[in-house]
């Protein structure tokens, strides 16, 4: 990965992964759309969505009086290196200066709109300060993740030692860019059972993979299927937000995949996939073929295996149903969190100004201690008892008891009793995967897709990608690893899409995570697992510190500090 962050430098092993020739020339998709044209179209409901809308795309610059110019500053007024966010009348416009040229770039993160002037500045890219998302100063582009747009980037010229900007008035008030698309030149042809290319789950990686085949100009059919009745929505805003609604989490507009020929299929379940014959088949017996197949089916979440598991009013956090329920549910009564990992806690922080009590169970000493360490965990525990969170430790809930048939009490092998009108369960997660255990695909002893670093499975034309699949970590001298992140999954979704194209790219991007809670933020960077010590600098109890984990031969590092 270039740019902002800077790691120790292990020793590193690199993989080269061709494919052979005679199947390069048999399974290569044309970016040309020159492939054969074939069609899907889902039995006719009102699930498949179809091509004939467009979107315009507007000129950035549609003429004079639709622009705006203005002199900005003095050409000694930055140093190189430095950024500035100056007004240019109808917006705001982020200016930097970087060996000796100046650039000028939407000022907000497209992601979640973080101001980039607090972000770094590095090898000709800005980082975006609150989740990481890198674009190219140059171009604008988006060229690490999360997020979907780039940049608007605006005219510069210098008169007279002054720094003149023009810039469209839409471009900026929209404040985002959508890369430039191909569009679907083989529109849905009645009942056709075949498609160039299938992916299998709308989750990041699912939508970054045909957003990024449009963008390097594949113009044949792209089919998505999802088992969630919404559109790609952002998933990590569920436990950090229980109340958000469906069309608040939206990645793309309906339109967007009309106006772009991607296909999406939603309450789509794939039962079988047969490799041999390119074919997969559905729950409700519809057969599919494919050219190209990306698997990005996610994980399941684990549920509670004590007596009383059937109750109800107990949920795992999986759609935005399942976090507005709660809430309501939630509110003015006494609420249950199962498991002190990142969901679990993000769920119990944002219930706390919800509900009558908020209570969690864990069978570890401390909240994410696996994942941050003892000192942090309590750390961060201490600042959840301070808003008034019960903690009930190195225990497991032994039964679940009802009034009526709903959640009244939980019960726990220490023997207490907590009194509980909703639970959450977040206990953890398997991948979602089953459907494959038939099929000639690789899965490891749990369940995992392993792929390489070109994101191929074992099986020629069959991709996989996010939280499914275990991977090499080149700075982990390739070791196979599963790392389950938002961002991450949007970064193999584009690795994915660029090889079902014959570009031969590798995964290379730092792993990386975030929360808030309690008006705090945690940034977790790199890849801790089985860290050998923790390193702290800072101030802990006021968590505003950086935390680092190491092992020997490789680095990760989490900071920590009030919004």
């Amino acid at each position: 990965m270039g740019g902002c962050f800077s790691k120790p430098k292990p020793v590193e092993l690199k993989i080269e992964v061709v494919l052979p020739e005679k199947e390069r020339g048999k399974e290569e998709l044309s970016a040309s759309g020159k492939g054969s044209p074939r069609a899907y179209q889902g039995n006719g409901t009102a699930r498949h969505f179809h091509t004939e809308e467009r979107l315009p795309a507007p000129h950035p610059y549609p003429g004079a009086q639709d622009c705006v110019e203005a002199a900005i500053c003095h050409v000694k007024d930055l140093e190189n290196g430095q950024m500035r966010e100056v007004e240019l009348g109808w917006g705001k416009v982020l200016l930097v200066k970087d060996n000796g040229e100046f650039h000028a770039l939407g000022h907000k993160c497209p992601h979640y709109g973080a101001p980039l002037v607090k972000g770094v500045l590095s090898r000709g890219r800005v980082r975006c300060p609150w989740h990481g998302a890198c674009f190219n100063i140059g171009t604008g582009d988006l060229e690490d993740f999360p997020g979907l747009d780039s940049l608007h980037k605006f005219q510069v010229k210098i008169e007279k030692e002054k720094v003149y900007v023009r810039a469209s008035k839409q471009a900026l008030q929209l404040q985002r860019r959508t890369k430039v698309m191909a569009k679907c030149i083989s529109p849905s042809a009645g009942h056709s059972s075949s498609t160039n290319v299938l992916i299998v789950g709308a989750g990041a990686a699912g939508l970054v993979c045909a957003e990024t085949l449009r963008q390097e100009g594949f113009s044949d059919r792209i089919v998505l299927c999802t088992l969630d009745r919404h559109l790609p929505y952002d998933r990590p805003k569920l436990s950090k937000s229980l109340d958000a609604q469906p069309e608040q989490l939206a990645l793309r507009p309906k339109e967007f995949f009309r106006a772009y020929g991607i296909e999406v299929l939603t309450e789509a379940q794939v039962v079988t996939v047969d490799v041999r014959n390119k074919k997969v088949v559905f729950k409700d017996g519809f057969k599919l073929e494919y050219s190209k197949l990306l698997l990005a089916p996610g994980s399941s979440p684990k549920m509670l295996s004590c007596k009383g598991k059937e109750v109800e009013n107990v949920f795992t956090i999986r759609t935005p149903e399942d976090a507005n329920r709660v809430v309501r549910l939630a509110r003015g009564r006494n609420a249950v969190v199962v498991g002190a990992g990142f969901l679990g806690m993000e769920v119990a922080a944002y219930l706390t100004e919800k509900a009558h009590s908020v209570s969690v169970v864990e069978l570890e000493e401390t909240p994410f201690r696996r994942f941050l360490g003892e000192r942090v965990g309590r750390a961060l525990m201490k600042m959840f008892e301070n808003n008034r969170v019960k903690f009930y430790m190195q225990t497991e809930v032994s039964e679940l008891r009802a009034q009526e048939g709903k959640l009244k009490e939980v019960v726990l092998k220490s023997s207490k009793v907590v009194r509980a009108d909703v639970c959450v369960v977040g206990i953890g997660a398997v991948p979602a995967t089953g459907f494959l255990r038939q099929s000639s695909i690789n899965l490891d002893s749990r369940g995992f897709i392993p792929v390489n670093k070109m994101m191929q499975t074992n099986v020629p034309g069959v991709f996989a990608a996010g939280d499914a699949v275990t991977f090499p970590l080149t700075w982990r001298n390739n070791r196979k690893v599963n790392i389950p992140h938002w961002q991450m999954a949007h970064a193999q979704g584009r690795v994915a899409a660029q090889n079902m194209l014959a570009q031969e790219a590798e995964i290379s991007t730092v792993p990386y995570l975030w929360t808030a809670m309690f008006g705090k933020s945690l940034r977790y960077a790199g890849y801790g697992e089985g860290f050998d010590d923790v390193i702290i600098q800072g101030d802990l109890e006021e968590l505003k510190f950086v935390a680092f984990y190491t092992k020997t031969g490789d680095m990760s590092w989490l900071t920590g500090k009030g919004s």
